[in-house]
This record gives C-alpha cells, sequence and structure tokens, in this order.
C-alpha cells in the first residue's frame, strides 16, 4: 500500500513538473515573432514595414540577411519581396524586427529543411 502511495506522489510531481516547465516555456515564446509573407509597405525614413497585414518596426541593431544567410544591405529590400522575420514584442505589443531573410519565394513546410534560419 505505501509503495503504491509513493508512486502515486512521484507521478504527481512528475506531472507537475512537467507542466509548469512547459507553462514557463510558452510564456517565454509568447513575446517572440518569427513570420513569412510579402512587403507590403516599407517606407526605411520610418523604419517601419507592413508584413501580413502587421506593422512592424525596427532599429539601427536589425540585421538583413538572403536566403543563404550572408548580410546584405536595406536597400536589397523591396515591396512585394518574400521575406522571413524574427523579432519580438515589446511592452506595447509593438513587432520589433531583429533580423530579415530575403526569401526567393514563399517557402512550404516541406522546403523549409533548406533553409536553417527557418525552424
Amino acid at each position: 500500500m505505501k509503495k503504491n502511495l509513493f508512486i502515486l506522489g512521484g507521478m504527481i510531481l512528475i506531472c507537475s513538473s512537467v507542466f509548469t516547465f512547459f507553462t514557463l516555456a510558452y510564456g517565454i515564446e509568447e513575446n517572440i515573432v518569427k513570420t513569412q509573407g510579402r512587403v507590403m509597405t516599407l517606407d526605411i525614413k520610418k523604419n517601419m514595414m507592413i508584413v501580413n497585414e502587421n506593422i512592424f518596426v525596427w532599429d539601427q541593431n536589425m540585421a538583413i540577411y538572403n536566403d543563404k544567410g550572408s548580410p546584405i544591405t536595406i536597400d536589397k529590400l523591396k515591396p512585394k519581396t518574400w521575406i522571413y522575420i524574427e523579432g519580438e514584442r515589446d511592452k506595447n505589443n509593438k513587432r520589433i524586427i531583429n533580423k530579415i531573410y530575403l526569401l526567393p519565394k514563399y517557402i512550404n513546410q516541406k522546403e523549409r529543411h533548406l533553409y536553417p534560419f527557418m525552424e
């Protein structure tokens, strides 16, 4: 009887620990933004763009890469180009871009393994 209670208590402890860790991990990733889309509007002077009907902004720390992961300049960024964005949400729920990757086209699930930056 004591052995069954010990096993039951251990299982409850393990399940609650796993649930707690998953909850913490989900809360951390809630502020991370990763999306693929086409640039709808681009305003370099205001450091702002619209992708997938969402407004994204950036600062001087933003980096731009091509589809191979090599750094490129911002002049390659144009409306109607496909991009992949990595960023975060700030306290005001603003989407701040950390990295932009220019893509040759829309990348579906089957092709994502060809692009290591797309997790």
